[in-house]
């Protein structure tokens, strides 16, 4: 039985599911988790919905945050898990590997930013869904990752990507090395006026006004984009939108900012189904019993 056939069998019937994915392109020796869910009712013309986890690598509870909204919209959540033990810190996970621990730029293939394309790619051979394109969200970590990823890879197996909470971020500029910047990677001018024209969303927690703790990088590069992850938030869109005024192009870059909310990655995963799947931000009385169930 090859992968299309094992993955179609295992996603058979609604429910959770957990799958290993062996990527032989990013990582032949170690498989990272599709962890998925499948509601009642759903069938292949149905929204997929990628959750990119944060640092705490708990995939199958971001998975489990988007049930809710997967059966209200027969929508197919798909979860990547990256283990800390195969993708250790951010260097593996949020920013990608895309350079190695010697710093030295990996080849871009192997980076773990096409993993969630290659994933699309088998679901899509394996019949269980017939989009072209799925909707994705990072929060926190997996924020960086999602920002970053749209910055460095083919972002059209994806129709919307948002970043909520990112503890930092990569900025849309040749100026700056990565994981600042995108300098040192081999893209050009055109590149960066392409990635400014696709439309990014940035959804910050108004109260994700924390300055100390173990995911709030303190790195020079990220104080210099402000102290918290809200003000950070701010920065990115500011030094985006300058940056396409600087070079005479579009920026379709969005910041969203969600009241009451702070580092709480199931409270923002409610957000972003409600501006993709209701087409507008929950109400004042949903948003605040939101902030009133904080979740990391």
């Amino acid at each position: 039985m090859n992968e299309a056939e094992a993955i179609a069998r295992a996603f058979a019937a609604p429910g959770r599911i957990s799958f290993p994915f062996g990527d032989a392109i990013h990582d032949p020796d170690n498989p990272v988790w599709l962890h998925a869910y499948r509601p009642e009712g759903y069938t292949p013309d149905r929204p997929v919905v990628f959750v990119l986890h944060g640092m705490a690598r708990n995939a199958e509870e971001y998975r489990d945050y988007w049930i809710d909204a997967a059966d209200r919209h027969r929508a197919l959540i798909l979860a990547p898990g990256f283990p800390q033990e195969t993708h250790p810190g951010a260097r593996a996970y949020d920013d990608g590997g895309v350079v190695d621990a010697h710093g030295e730029v990996t080849p871009s293939r192997r980076w773990a930013y096409h993993v969630p394309a290659r994933m699309l790619a088998l679901v899509q051979r394996a019949g269980i869904t017939k989009r072209r394109q799925a909707f994705l969200f990072g929060h926190s970590a997996g924020a960086g990752f999602a920002q970053r990823m749209v910055l460095l890879t083919d972002r059209s197996p994806f129709c919307a990507v948002v970043a909520a909470n990112a503890n930092w971020y990569g900025l849309p500029t040749l100026l700056r090395p990565f994981p600042e910047g995108i300098g040192g990677l081999g893209l050009t001018d055109a590149d960066v006026e392409a990635r400014l024209a696709w439309p990014l969303t940035i959804l910050a927690g108004e109260a994700d006004l924390d300055t100390t703790g173990p995911s709030v990088p303190t790195l020079p590069a990220a104080l210099a984009q402000g102290a918290n992850r809200f003000a950070r938030a701010q920065h990115l869109l500011a030094f985006a939108r300058a940056e396409a005024v600087r070079r005479g192009t579009a920026c379709h870059w969005r910041l969203e900012t969600a009241s009451g909310i702070a580092h709480d990655g199931y409270a923002l995963s409610q957000v972003c189904a409600a501006l993709w799947f209701e087409g507008q931000m929950p109400d004042a009385a949903r948003m605040a019993a939101l902030a009133g169930k904080p979740r990391a």
